[in-house]
Formats: structure tokens, C-alpha cells, sequence
């Protein structure tokens, strides 16, 4: 999955913080000066979004010594690697279920603009009409000033429909909308200027509503989801601990137990930054 995650704060320093606090502001206003009219200064509209830090997330597994005795190959490495990728999926999960809060969440100020939505009964079945959402998606960020064209517009899709996008020609050969892919390798990047990336860790088309694996304000369903398009300020990340590995040698039970493991937390930002694609 892209960077679309990317940390905006560590506090990996300060252990002692829970959460992180945001500053968030509206759009300066003005107007034309009548000559010897004092000037007193007008006031820009500001909020604070505040994002929490989860539990710790653990992935863990016990070596028996008896079994890694019995076996002819190393397991621990393969096993640290297995554990590594458990977490950053759920990393990237729960980094996408929060874009999706951005992309249904309201304005942060009196008039300014939440999130939006696409709605597209084709997308998941139909190449050049899920191409199409990704562009209107696109305006829709770019008609509530988000600056579209100064930053980068991300896309997040299933497998399944990247897939459906890259054997489409008229899609990724079209140059003059910028596309950059190949036919014949089955690679493209770009739609409309959007950095389109797939995943089989995003939650699209998954009620998680009622999922008492991931924490409450996580739980939505995204039943209809077929992606977002946003940028980096729809959503951030706060990390407090950072990816570590631990083992240690039980005596007691004659076995390694190792634990992969971090503690970070995710929330919506900047929620006009983020639009959904729906089927209905």
C-alpha cells in the first residue's frame, strides 16, 4: 500500500502521551480598505482534532523446542516475517477504515465542507465507469479547495479492480490523461493524476461494525466500498511504540516465545480531504 498512512506525529519520545492534538483552520477572509477606516483584524476559524492512541497491538507465537529440533530449517526468521506482515496489514486496515471516516465525516467549521461520496453501481464490474468515479472523485476534492494540484491525490483499490483498470486500454494507454501503463506488463500508476494502488488489506466491501477485534471507533461498515481517492491530510497516524520484536527462552515451558508488537493510533484529519467510491 502507498505511504498513505504516514505518521504526522511520533511520540515515541514521550511515552507518557495518550494522544496527539491537531490544530485545524478555515479559510482567511478580507476585503477592500476605505481610506481612514480603522483596520482591526479579522478572525480565521480554528478547531483541534484530537487523535488517541490504541492498545498495544501484538502478534505473538511459541516455539516448542522439542518441534524446532525436529525440524530441518530455521523458523524463527520465517515466523518474525510472518508476524511483521500480520501487523502492518493491520496497520494498513485500519489506516483505511480511517480515510473512510474522513471521506463520511462532516465540516470541521461553519461553512466549510466534510467529506463526499461517489456513487457508482459499476464500479466494481466496470472498468471505464470505476476510471470515471476516480476522476469525479478527484473534482469533488478539488471543489471543496482542497489544492489538488499542488499535492499528491492518492486512490486505494482491491486487487480485483486494479485489476479490472489495468486490462482496460483505454484507460492505462491513454496518454493524454496522463496514463503511464502497460498492456503488455500489467502496470499502471496514474488516473487522471491520481496514484491509483491496490491492497488486499484494505476492509472494502466488509461490515465492521460489529468487529470487537478492532477498537470501537473503527467499527463501520464498508459494505459498499470500493475505494477512496484523498489526499495525505484526510487521516493521520500517531505512533507512541514503534515496530519491535521481542524473544525469550521459557525454561518452564521449553520454549522460545517471541512477540511482535506496536502502539499506534489513527483518526480522520482533515475529513473535505477524503472522498469514498460506493455502489450504492
Amino acid at each position: 500500500m502507498q505511504p498513505h498512512g504516514r505518521e504526522l506525529a511520533n511520540l515515541g519520545k514521550h511515552r507518557e502521551m495518550r494522544s496527539a492534538q491537531f490544530p485545524a483552520t478555515f479559510q482567511a477572509s478580507g476585503g477592500y480598505h476605505t481610506p481612514g477606516a480603522e483596520i482591526v483584524g479579522r478572525r480565521i476559524a480554528h478547531n483541534e482534532v484530537v487523535i488517541s492512541i490504541d492498545d498495544l497491538l501484538i502478534s505473538d507465537v511459541f516455539i516448542a523446542n522439542i518441534d524446532e529440533a525436529m525440524n530441518h530449517y530455521d523458523v524463527r526468521a520465517p515466523y518474525s516475517t510472518e508476524m511483521g506482515r500480520y501487523l502492518a496489514k493491520f496497520y494498513d486496515a485500519n489506516v483505511g477504515r480511517n480515510i473512510v471516516r474522513a471521506a463520511r465525516g462532516g465540516a470541521l467549521f461553519a461553512g466549510d465542507q466534510g467529506g463526499s461520496q461517489v456513487v457508482d453501481g459499476d464500479a466494481r464490474t466496470n472498468a471505464l465507469s470505476l476510471a470515471g468515479s476516480i476522476w469525479a472523485a478527484k473534482q469533488s476534492l478539488e471543489e471543496r479547495d482542497v489544492p489538488v494540484d499542488i499535492m499528491p491525490v492518492y486512490a486505494t483499490l482491491l486487487p480485483a479492480q486494479w485489476y479490472l483498470l489495468a486490462q482496460e486500454p483505454t484507460v492505462i494507454l491513454n496518454r493524454d490523461n496522463g496514463g503511464e501503463g502497460s498492456y503488455a506488463r500489467g502496470t499502471f500508476s496514474l488516473i487522471g493524476g491520481v496514484e491509483v494502488s491496490k491492497s488486499n488489506s484494505l476492509p472494502w466491501g466488509v461490515d465492521d461494525s460489529a468487529n470487537a477485534d478492532i477498537p470501537a471507533d473503527y467499527r463501520i461498515d464498508m459494505t459498499n466500498t470500493v475505494g477512496t481517492v484523498f489526499v495525505e491530510s484526510a487521516a493521520a497516524t500517531v505512533q507512541l511504540m514503534g515496530l519491535a520484536m521481542e524473544s525469550e527462552y521459557d525454561i518452564r515451558r521449553q520454549g522460545t516465545l517471541m512477540v511482535g508488537k506496536y502502539a499506534v493510533g489513527h483518526g480522520p484529519l482533515r475529513n473535505k480531504s477524503a472522498t469514498e467510491i460506493v455502489v450504492a
